[in-house]
């Protein structure tokens, strides 16, 4: 059996520049933000980093993308890219590193200038574009989960009106998390009526269902948990371990197979199963305390919950959804008003031991999704909420000791997924 990483590789530093339009920042300038917020929390100089490792999807090639900007000094920059769930990917591969004993202290660095690209949400892909000049049905990003999106209602009994509300009710969480995050794109609170109302993008999904385009960087330093004492002693108390991690490959027949289903999603399964395995997490809805995940379009977040095991197939509208069950204690009452819920449905209040919060930091949906940044972005979020170092009192969740992120790439039918647990470490 493969050898667990549980505990053994630390993250030291973490940094995340505000994600958003920014017009004033170039990409270099991005990497240069995110990677010195880290190496000051760090407490560490670029000159002590052995090697690095950098995701982004379009933003740079080669490892000479952050080795310019950052003047990394001729040591190994390695870039990696797996669609959306490139971010993830860059602190696996630096996890992997050291406990290999190849190097001591590393970077892992994601990023993503989407805006000056003049990138398109509803972009279908390099051969529609060549080929047609019309989107293919069911081509663009909006499109394929939508898919996901009908085909859920229809094989869970939600009538038209109550699937929308439902995924509605997501979107109006978000945003009231993201209102409170000083580094979210889309920092605006919004009412379950104006989800409803808002122009289509493509059905059931409106606007408010759809994350962003987006920019935005996100760099964490790690080395292994016996030498925190040594890179950053200052965080001995308060740095925080990989648990468990997994990555998950589809064979991408989902566009093939007429048999395909929409609403459950194999990979973010598998990977999920590698994490928790490798985390010792049997119940997860139980063992966690928050979860990041990937919810590029609100029905996104509703199927990746069940993936994801919080809670059985086909029953998160009811046990996480209308109960407000993923919502922050504090928060809950505020975001279920702006739903409409009645003084009664506020008042029955899931039992604290049922409550596993999910997207805090306003998700993809709010706080935005540059695709190589998103995942470390996740980590980030988690990172600072066990160490209580959140931006605002007022985000700050109680006793966080355990959060899991969850980073997706692709579509429904061809995805792949990661999965990363990071916690205190069990001797602390």
């Amino acid at each position: 059996m493969a050898e667990s990483l549980k505990d053994k590789i630390a993250i030291i530093g973490m940094g995340c520049t505000p994600f958003g339009e920014l017009w004033d920042k170039d990409v270099d300038d991005l990497m240069v933000d995110a990677t010195s917020e880290a190496l000051e929390d760090a407490g560490v100089g670029m000159k002590d980093i052995e090697a690095a490792w950098i995701g982004t999807s379009g933003s740079g090639v080669t490892g000479s993308a952050a080795s310019a900007p950052l003047q990394l000094q001729y040591i190994p920059v390695t870039r990696v890219e797996n669609a959306c769930a490139t971010g993830l990917e860059t602190i696996r591969n630096a996890a992997h590193s050291l406990a290999a004993g190849a190097y001591d202290l590393v970077l892992a660095l994601g990023f993503e200038k989407l805006k000056d690209l003049g990138y398109p949400g509803l972009h279908p892909g390099k051969l529609s574009d060549k080929f047609h000049p019309i989107y293919p049905a069911g081509g663009t990003g909006p499109g394929r989960y939508a898919l996901a999106a009908t085909r859920y209602f229809e094989r869970y009994g939600l009538s038209s009106e109550a699937g929308k509300q439902t995924i509605g009710k997501i979107s109006v969480k978000s945003h009231y998390s993201g209102a409170r995050n000083p580094k979210a794109h889309l920092q605006r609170e919004i009412t379950l009526e104006q989800v409803l109302k808002a122009p289509m993008i493509a059905w059931p999904l409106g606007l408010y269902d759809c994350c962003g385009v987006t920019d935005g960087a996100s760099a964490a330093i790690l080395c292994r948990a016996e030498d925190v004492a040594r890179f950053a002693p200052h965080h001995k108390d308060d740095y925080v371990t990989i648990k468990g991690m997994g990555v998950s490959a589809g064979p991408g027949w989902g566009k093939n197979k007429e048999d395909y289903d929409f609403t459950s999603w194999p990979e973010t399964e598998m990977a999920a199963a590698q994490a928790y395995r490798m985390a010792g997490i049997t119940r997860p809805r139980k063992e966690l305390d928050v979860a990041e995940i990937h919810d590029c379009f609100s029905i996104a977040e509703l199927i990746a919950m069940e993936g994801l095991g919080f809670c059985g197939k086909g029953q998160a509208k009811k046990e996480l959804i209308d109960n407000g069950a993923t919502i922050a204690p504090h928060y809950r009452e505020a975001v279920m008003q702006k739903w409409g819920a009645t003084e009664d449905e506020i008042r029955n209040r899931p039992d604290p031991e049922d409550v596993l919060v999910v997207n805090h930091s306003g998700g993809l949906k709010s706080f935005g999704h540059p695709v190589g940044g998103s995942g470390g972005r996740e980590v980030y979020e988690i990172y600072k909420q066990i160490q209580g170092k959140v931006e605002l009192p007022e985000r700050q969740l109680k006793q966080v000791r355990l959060g899991l992120a969850h980073n997706q790439g692709g579509h429904p039918g061809r995805f792949v997924c990661g999965v990363m647990i990071v916690g205190v470490p069990d001797k602390r």
